[in-house]
């Protein structure tokens, strides 16, 4: 690649030797309240919607049991990129942003000599108390450390709509688009990237919006071609049982997840194109989930699969082995694992693990603990503790949820055994009999079974920097 080298020499750069191979470059792509039961390659969802994630998966590795740690746009991002809790980011809901100066994913890789590159919804910067009409371009310092290339906006879903809207460049000018989805938009933007010769090893987010929730719209509006195509499509067994609005917003849901699997292959035949993708590791993940309203009056901010459990696929160089990992992740472990897969120092400041064990089927594996933490707000004041087969959740009911972060005093609210409930029907708080609830021989009574989930959950709220709440018991069934 002549051009390429004489760039590097331009720079000041040396130039990769023939044959060998520069630092793998990352590519983040994430999708907004992307359910990740609809991705093929989990064997959930018949309806083959998602053939180029499904590609990823057979490359490389399928988290088949990855969770958020707050089912929330900004402070899911925030775990995302910094691989700390939302109470250690600061960014506990929505409308808080990154504290300037934070140490991220992105300032970990320009150290190491990476552009640092971000193209559509950011979600990290400080608004609250500003009108949607005056909230413009992102400040540099509220960027994260993406230092290069910027083409974003805070709030994707306030600044456009599907066939139009406005972003900002990096010196804050506009780029709008009109009579084009938005998804592909946002995909050309990253193609053209992808086309540019690279002097330094690349990380390029490109964070979709689909298939959030228009908000002003009340609709998930698919592509035009898709507005009709997956009428009457398959409905997840969590959701037939509840009323909600799936049945109506199931159609236009699919529609908006379809895009999002032509906008990766569309970036993975351009990373072929231009010689990168076999040194190019490739990252899908959503910040959480979608319940279409079945378990409170929106879309997520719950305790359950349909709002804490996300896709996460990963291929490239350290992650092609053709394989599905069954252990718990969670949100916090993203950072440090893409970082450690990169051969990257992850920085002091994380909270969560590298899952490159887990990957590698190597030492650490055996005792790689499976139990995430989830903070939960403005829905409520609440925790929860997934483990494989539990879901274990306490709450607050008199923390005022616009203004407490958290609490020192949680009631039992919910407990589900996934096992033998895996659509979450049946919350077992605070009953005393196992009778047709649980069927493994040798369990616990259930009362045992709550006090050990309540130790647990204690334990990782205080190494996640919260003070030892007292919770309470339910006696919901004496």
């Amino acid at each position: 690649m002549p051009a390429l080298a004489a760039s590097e020499a331009a720079a000041g750069e040396p130039a990769p030797q023939a044959g060998q191979k520069s630092k793998p470059n990352l590519l983040l792509i994430i999708a907004d309240q992307f359910r990740w039961d609809f991705v093929g390659a989990y064997g959930l969802n018949p309806m083959g919607i998602t053939p180029n994630l499904d590609s990823i998966a057979r490359r490389g590795v399928a988290f088949q049991n990855a969770v958020t740690n707050q089912p929330l746009c900004c402070p899911s991002r925030s775990s995302l990129f910094t691989g700390q809790y939302p109470s250690q980011t600061g960014v506990w809901k929505n409308g808080f942003g990154l504290r300037p100066g934070a140490t991220t994913i992105a300032t970990a890789l320009k150290a190491e000599g990476y552009t640092t590159n971000y193209i559509g919804k950011w979600h990290l910067a400080p608004n609250i108390g500003v009108p949607a009409a005056l909230r413009g371009p992102v400040k540099p310092e509220n960027r994260g450390g993406f230092d290069d290339l910027w083409q974003a906006s805070n709030e994707l879903e306030l600044t456009s709509h599907p066939y139009e809207g406005t972003i900002w460049d990096n010196d804050g000018k506009p780029l709008t688009f009109h009579d084009v989805y938005r998804v592909d938009f946002l995909t050309q933007l990253a193609v053209d990237f992808l086309k540019k010769p690279q002097t330094k090893p690349f990380f390029l987010v490109v964070s979709q919006l689909e298939p959030h929730f228009q908000n002003d719209a009340n609709a998930f509006i698919p592509p035009n071609e898709y507005a009709t195509k997956y009428v009457n499509g398959f409905a997840p067994a969590d959701l037939k049982f509840f009323p909600g609005d799936w049945q109506a917003q199931l159609p236009g849901y699919y529609g908006d997840c379809k895009r999002i699997d032509d906008c990766v292959g569309t970036l993975l035949q351009t990373l072929k194109e231009q010689n990168l993708l076999d040194n190019t590791v490739v990252a899908f993940i959503s910040d959480h989930g979608c319940h279409f309203r079945t378990r409170n009056g929106e879309y997520k901010r719950s305790p359950h699969e349909s709002s804490i459990h996300i896709p996460f696929l990963v291929q490239g160089p350290g992650f092609d082995h053709s394989r599905l990992v069954p252990e718990l992740v969670s949100m916090i472990d993203v950072c440090p694992t893409l970082l450690d897969g990169l051969g990257v120092k992850v920085p002091g400041t994380v909270t969560g693990h590298s899952a490159m064990p887990l990957v590698n089927l190597s030492e650490g594996r055996d005792s790689w603990r499976e139990e995430v933490l989830i903070q939960i707000s403005e829905s409520m004041v609440g925790r929860a503790l997934r483990t494989p087969r539990f879901t274990y959740c306490v709450a607050d009911r008199t923390a005022n949820v616009a203004t407490d972060p958290g609490s020192t005093h949680y009631d039992e609210y919910q407990m589900y055994d996934l096992a033998s409930d895996p659509h979450q029907l049946v919350n077992l708080a605070g009953r005393q009999d196992n009778r047709n609830l649980i069927h493994a021989e040798g369990d616990l009574p259930l009362p045992e079974i709550a006090a050990d989930l309540r130790q647990r959950l204690v334990a990782r709220m205080v190494e996640a920097g919260e003070a030892a709440p007292q919770i309470t018991p339910s006696r919901l069934y004496p």
